[in-house]
């Protein structure tokens, strides 16, 4: 059985991934692609489970990457940085936020949400709202990305709107408006 590298089998099943889509992505495509056979997965992945979430977590390396908030550092200004680069990092990869969806973070992505988490509090929003707004915003971003990857040509630019109809917003339109109204209600709840 050839012995095969756990990064490079994750950017194998990612590359697969904007190829073929989630539904496509099994360890056996997996191994074709690395040219072994699937039992050799096994030896980094358990399962597939296992394997999409090294796939989601790799995803997820760019987010990451980013620098952590610092004291001092403007809270709100930070918190829509961050879910726009969540976000970005999510559509990156075609059904990057199916892939995420019902993910849960562990080792150094748990500690960084912590600190995030920390960030928040000591710049003054209660520990219950930190929490609220922080899991609002993922899962807004979460279906946010979810709806773009699912209709991405809805970001066309639309007609002019006649008088009395609306004009539909587009996905990154849509985005910061959603986003803004998180920030505003969790602005308004740290103020009281």
């Amino acid at each position: 059985m050839a012995k095969i590298d756990r990064a490079v089998a994750v950017q194998e099943a990612l590359a697969l991934l904007d190829e073929v889509g989630l539904d496509g992505v099994s360890t056996r495509a997996v191994a074709r692609r690395l040219g072994v056979e699937q039992p050799s997965l096994y030896w980094h992945f358990k399962n597939k489970q296992e394997l999409l979430a090294a796939m989601a977590a790799a995803v997820l390396e760019r987010q990451d990457a980013l620098p952590l908030p610092q004291p001092g550092d403007d809270w709100r200004s930070w918190f829509l940085e961050n879910y726009r680069s969540f976000r970005s990092a999510l559509l990156a990869h075609r059904d990057g936020a199916r892939l995420h969806a019902g993910s849960v973070p562990d080792g150094a992505s748990r500690e960084r949400l912590l600190q995030k988490f920390a960030f928040l509090v000591d710049a003054g929003v209660a520990q219950q709202n930190a929490i609220a707004g922080m899991l609002a915003a993922s899962r807004f971003t979460v279906g946010s990305a979810l709806e773009q990857q699912a209709d991405p040509d809805a970001d066309e630019p639309a007609a002019p709107a006649a008088a009395g109809q609306l004009t539909v917003p587009t996905h990154d339109q849509a985005f910061e408006a959603g986003l803004l109204m998180l920030l505003t209600g969790l602005e308004a709840a740290s103020a009281t």
